[in-house]
C-alpha cells in the first residue's frame, strides 16, 4: 500500500507538471499578444515554481534503492580538536534540520550530549518524510570546515571535522530480531533543558547491544518506558543497517564514507577564511554563498552527488 500510494503521487505529480505547461503556453500567448505586462509577470512565476518542482521530482527519481523511501534516523560526531570540532557539530546539527524544515520534513531529538565549552559531543535525531534517508545518505561522511576560531584570542585560523552517518529507519514490519539476554539495560537522570522530569527520575535509558557492542540511548521522552521503546526502535535500524553493510562489503561504498573524521577523509569543505567557499570533495561542485548553505540550502549538493553515484 505504500509503494502504491507513493505511485500515486508520481502519477499525479506529471499530471500536474502536464497542466503547468499547458498553462504557460496560454500564458506565452497571453503576453505575446501584448497585454497588460501581468501576463509575463505570472509566467515567470510560474516557471520558476515549475522549474523547482520538476527539479525536485527528477531528484527523487534518482532514488531507486530499496530503502530510500524510508525515514532517517542520523547521527553527528565531532572529530579531534575538542571545543572547535563540538562547535562545528552544532553547527552542522542546525544546517540538517533547517533542510528538513525546508522541505517541510519532521524532526526529532532523540539524543544529545552537549560539549564541555559549547556544541555537541554526539546528537541522534530522526527525519521524517518521503525519501528522508535516500536524500541524507547522500551527505553521509566527514565534513570539514576551515575558519578564525571564535575560540582562540589570538584569532587563528582553525580546521575542525564532524562526521555524519545516516541509517533507513526500519519499517515495523521488517523483523529484526533481538535477544534480550544480548541487551544490557542502564537507565540514567537526563541531563541538560527540559521539563519537570528532567534530572528527577532514572528515566533515561541506555542500551548495550553486547553481541555487536552498538549503544544506544533516548533521555527526550517522559518516561522511562517511552525512553527505552524509542532506544529499542534506534537500536533496530542500527542493527538492520549493520546487515546491509554486510550485503555491501563487495563494494564497501559506506564503508568509505565512514572513514575517520580527520584530514583527507572528508566529503565536503566549508571555508569561511581566508575565503569563503563550500566545495564538494566527490562531484567538485562549489558554492560562494556558505551563509545559505549552512541555513540548509544544500539540494544541489545532493543532488549533484547522486547523479554522480548513478553515472558511475
Amino acid at each position: 500500500m505504500q509503494q502504491r500510494s507513493r505511485l500515486g503521487r508520481v502519477i499525479d505529480r506529471q499530471q500536474q507538471f502536464e497542466s503547468s505547461i499547458e498553462d504557460a503556453g496560454v500564458l506565452f500567448e497571453f503576453a505575446e499578444g501584448g497585454d497588460d505586462g501581468s501576463s509575463v509577470k505570472e509566467l515567470r512565476a510560474l516557471l520558476e515554481r515549475l522549474e523547482h518542482e520538476v527539479g525536485e521530482a527528477e531528484t527523487e527519481m534518482l532514488l531507486g534503492g530499496e530503502h530510500d523511501a524510508l525515514n532517517a534516523i542520523c547521527t553527528i560526531h565531532p572529530g579531534a580538536g575538542g571545543t572547535e570540532s563540538q562547535d562545528w557539530a552544532e553547527m552542522l546539527l542546525k544546517m540538517y534540520l533547517k533542510w528538513a524544515e525546508r522541505r517541510g520534513f519532521k524532526t526529532e531529538i532523540i539524543e544529545y550530549q552537549p560539549g564541555e565549552e559549547a556544541g555537541l559531543k554526539s546528537v541522534t535525531f530522526r527525519v521524517e518524510g518521503e525519501y528522508a534517508y535516500g536524500l541524507l545518505s547522500a551527505e553521509a561522511g566527514v565534513h570539514r570546515l576551515v575558519r578564525i576560531s571564535p575560540f582562540d584570542q589570538a584569532a587563528r585560523r582553525h580546521t575542525s571535522f564532524a562526521s555524519l552517518f545516516v541509517y533507513p529507519e526500519i519499517d515495523e514490519n521488517i523483523e529484526v530480531e533481538i535477544n534480550e539476554k544480548d541487551l544490557r539495560v542502564d537507565t540514567y537522570r537526563s541531563t541538560g533543558a527540559g521539563g519537570q522530569h528532567i534530572n528527577t527520575t532514572d528515566s533515561a535509558v541506555r542500551i548495550t547491544h553486547l553481541p555487536t557492542g552498538i549503544v544506544v540511548s533516548c533521555q527526550n521522552q517522559r518516561s522511562q518506558h517511552q525512553n527505552r521503546a524509542v532506544a529499542m526502535q534506534v537500536l533496530r535500524a542500527k542493527l538492520y543497517e549493520l546487515e546491509l553493510e554486510k550485503q555491501r562489503a563487495a563494494t564497501a561504498a559506506l564503508e568509505a564514507n565512514k572513514a575517520d573524521i580527520s584530514f583527507g577523509s572528508q566529503i565536503r569543505n566549508y571555508v569561511l577564511a581566508p575565503y569563503r567557499l563550500v566545495k564538494d570533495a566527490r562531484t567538485k561542485l562549489e558554492r560562494g554563498d556558505v551563509d545559505s548553505v549552512l541555513a540548509g540550502d544544500i539540494d544541489d549538493f545532493i543532488k549533484a552527488y547522486l547523479l554522480a553515484r548513478r553515472a558511475a
